[in-house]
This record gives structure tokens, C-alpha cells and sequence, in this order.
């Protein structure tokens, strides 16, 4: 059987910090199972965060109006993408599990692994328009966010002074994951270790690894279907009908996005529902 890869897009500046210890619990763990692991530590390899001209080799298609999307995928069509692009596509290609580790800045990824998510995915390789959300590119892999919070956890709850997580990491999750076509696992999230004792960040590091051991047996987080969606223009790709007014008796809307102006469905962004749950 051919072995199995995973990649770890890593991005903290320092090897003595909590998320390297979580990083290291990940490269141990996964490759006592059999992984190839693959790292890209971003920091490391000073890699470049800004999307320009210099990613494409060669002349524009517009010289006129440099657009980025569309350059890059024709680049990317041609063979023509800078080298460090190619380089971690090359990665995401052989990978069966993509794990990001950072630590959250600002309710997201901080500028390096924006920088990576921007030029890395781009359109052609991870996205079409006939191939997003789970008729994407990558809907053969996993992959899932571990971070690390400078918050306390009851700060991220519905009622707590940041709102709520789910929502937090709906644009990660939904807008660039699951746009992929990835299957999500549900996030590791480290709550707040720079002010914990070093007995719980221990019991933090003991519980990655505990689920590491399992996690490609994990039930995915749940996303609304395509199917329930008219995909065309005329129909601007909005729900049908039908699936709203059998919605209407629903307690909860379809997802954190898709809320539909109800309730958003208890930890839809962070657990797994139950299989009889859509």
C-alpha cells in the first residue's frame, strides 16, 4: 500500500513557542503511523505573503490590467507560476491531510499563511467554477485548521464579548476549505496557552495526540450541498424554493452562513453533527 502524506502549513516565528510544541506533537505522532509528513514552515522559508506580477513567469495575458486571478490560473494552465508556488502546489497535490498550525491573529491566519492561502490556491488548481464546495478540486482530501487563541474560550461563545467561534471561522472554513472541496475536519482549537500553567498546556498536547491516533476515522463537518442550490446565473446560485419552504418548520437554519435568519445550528464549525443531522 503506497504510504500515506500529510502537510503541515506551519506559521509561527519562534521554535520554542506552544504551536512548534504542537507542530511537533503532529510530525511524531503522524508519522509513528505511517505518514510521510511534509512541513512548510513558512517563517522559516521566508516565504513571500504578497500576491504580484513576479508569481507569473513570462508575459501577462492583459498587460493592460494586471488581474491576478485571471493571470495566475493562466499561468498555472501554462506551466508559468513562480517556483515557490509550484513548489507547494506540488505538496497539496501529494497530501491526503492538510493541517494548518498558527496561532490567531486578528480572527484569522496571520499575513504569511493568508499570503500562502492566496497564492498557492489559485483558480485552475483549486478551483473552477465547476468544481467548488463538494464538487471541488480536492474533495479526496481532509484538511483542518489547529490553533492556538490568546483568548479564553468563554470569549468566543455566542454570549462571550467576541462573539461566536463558529462564526469566526466561517470564512476559513467554508470560503476557502470547503470551497476546495476539502472535507473539514472539525478545528483543534488551543484555547489561550500563554496564560495556562504548563500542567494544562501538557494536558493540551496530550489530547492532539490522543486524536491524532483517529483522526482520519472523524466525521467531517457538515456543509450545505450543492444540490440544494440553483447553480446557474439565471438562478443566482441561491436556494431553491422548495428547500426554503421545507426549511421554514426548521429550528435552525441549514448552516452558520446559510442561517436563513434562524437560529445557527449549535457548533456547526467546530464538531461533527450526528449522521442524521443535515
Amino acid at each position: 500500500m503506497a504510504q500515506r502524506t500529510a502537510l503541515i502549513v506551519y506559521g509561527h516565528q519562534s521554535s520554542g513557542s506552544f504551536n512548534a510544541a504542537v507542530l511537533d506533537v503532529a510530525v511524531q505522532e503522524l508519522t509513528e503511523q505511517g505518514y510521510r509528513v511534509i512541513v512548510s514552515d513558512l517563517y522559516a522559508m521566508n516565504f513571500r505573503a504578497s500576491a504580484t506580477r513576479d508569481d507569473i513567469i513570462g508575459d501577462l495575458k492583459n498587460s493592460e490590467l494586471f488581474q491576478y486571478g485571471e493571470e495566475t490560473m493562466h499561468a498555472w494552465m501554462q506551466g508559468r507560476l513562480s517556483d515557490d508556488i509550484v513548489a507547494e502546489q506540488r505538496k497539496v497535490e501529494e497530501a491526503e491531510l492538510v493541517i494548518f498550525q498558527f496561532p490567531m491573529y486578528w480572527f484569522s491566519v496571520p499575513a504569511i499563511m493568508k499570503g500562502w492561502i492566496d497564492r498557492v490556491l489559485t483558480q485552475g488548481f483549486a478551483f473552477s467554477l465547476e468544481k467548488i464546495y463538494d464538487n471541488g478540486v480536492f474533495k479526496d482530501k481532509k484538511a483542518m485548521l489547529s490553533f492556538t487563541t490568546g483568548a479564553i474560550e468563554t470569549m468566543f461563545r455566542s454570549d462571550g464579548i467576541n462573539g461566536d467561534i463558529n462564526v469566526t471561522l466561517w470564512p476559513l472554513q467554508n470560503g476557502t476549505l470547503h470551497f476546495c472541496g476539502f472535507e473539514v475536519l472539525a478545528p483543534q482549537i488551543f484555547w489561550s496557552p500563554a496564560h495556562c500553567p504548563p500542567t494544562v498546556r501538557t494536558t493540551m498536547l496530550e489530547g492532539w495526540r490522543i486524536r491524532l491516533k483517529g483522526l482520519l476515522e472523524e466525521k467531517p463537518l457538515t456543509f450545505a450541498p450543492c444540490e440544494l442550490f440553483d447553480c446557474s446565473f439565471q438562478g443566482g446560485f441561491m436556494l431553491w424554493p422548495k428547500v426554503r419552504e421545507e426549511r421554514e418548520l426548521q429550528p435552525y437554519g441549514i448552516t452558520t452562513g446559510h442561517h436563513l435568519g434562524k437560529s445557527v445550528p449549535p457548533d456547526n464549525q467546530t464538531k461533527a453533527q450526528p449522521t442524521n443531522e443535515k
